[in-house]
Parts: C-alpha cells; sequence; structure tokens
C-alpha cells in the first residue's frame, strides 16, 4: 500500500498553529474525524491514550501519531506541517515539524505496521524532509509526497 493510496488532499494541514501535543492532534483531528464518522474529541482522546503508552515523536523532527477504531472501515491518514516545530515529547528532545496521523480499523494491524513501516523509512531522507518543510502549500506537499511515494 502507497502513502498515496490514502492521503487526500483536504487531510493535508500546510501550516499548523498549534504549540503542543494535544493541540496538534486536535488539528489533524478535524479532517479525518468526518471521515472516521467520530467527532475531533473523540478521535484525540484515543490519539492521547497512545501517545501515553509512550510517544510518537521519533526524533528528527518527525511525528506519527497514529491510533485505532473498532467502526472504521478503512484505513486513513493525515498530514501536517508545523512551520515553527512544536514540543512533541520526541525522542531526541528537539522540536517536531512534520507530522503524519493514521488512523486505522482495530483489526487491521498488519496493515498498519506496513504503512507505518513506509512512512518511516520514507522520513529518513534529509533531502525529502527539506523539500516537505519548505513546501509553500498543500498541493506542493502533496506532490513531493506521491513523487518520493512512487520511488518505493
Amino acid at each position: 500500500m502507497k502513502i498515496i493510496d490514502v492521503l487526500q488532499m483536504d487531510a493535508i494541514l500546510d501550516d499548523l498553529k498549534s504549540d503542543d501535543k494535544k493541540g496538534i492532534l486536535q488539528e489533524m483531528a478535524v479532517p479525518l474525524a468526518a471521515r472516521a464518522n467520530v467527532s475531533p474529541d473523540y478521535l484525540v482522546k484515543v490519539l492521547m491514550e497512545r501517545e501515553r503508552l509512550g510517544s510518537t515523536g521519533i526524533g528528527g523532527g518527525i511525528g506519527i501519531p497514529h491510533g485505532k477504531l473498532r467502526d472504521l472501515e478503512n484505513l486513513i491518514l493525515g498530514f501536517g506541517l508545523s512551520r515553527k516545530g512544536v514540543d512533541f515529547e520526541s525522542m531526541d528532545g528537539r522540536p517536531t515539524h512534520i507530522f503524519f496521523l493514521l488512523v486505522t480499523p482495530e483489526s487491521s494491524t498488519g496493515l498498519h505496521l506496513k504503512l507505518l513501516a513506509r512512512i518511516s523509512r520514507i522520513l529518513k531522507n534529509d533531502l525529502f524532509k527539506d523539500k516537505l518543510i519548505k513546501a509553500k502549500n498543500r498541493e506542493e506537499l502533496y506532490s513531493i509526497i506521491r513523487e518520493k511515494d512512487e520511488e518505493f
């Protein structure tokens, strides 16, 4: 499964404004909650429960918050860019700029892990991360992600 197969344009946020973890999750939850047929508050609750197990801020300016919903039929994905960076309790203690938010059905562990691995793999490329941070709008972000996704 490719990232671009599940990432929709309306779920790309090119200028996150929040300055803390919960705020970032609240902003990113809005477009995904509608597709998941849940309230944004409920989705944030699920994501924050996962964060209590350990931060999904993996370091290198990257956060991959994720959670599972019982009644969700298909995996959904969002992307967010914080231009100023935010304390996401990352492993390296540095600000997080790039976020992929993944929400999957409770029963789809394999698919969830495959997409997490794919996202992690492409984000190891510093040139790719730099392009994302410099992107001017959601269309440019989508194009950059699509181009990199097709290489794998």
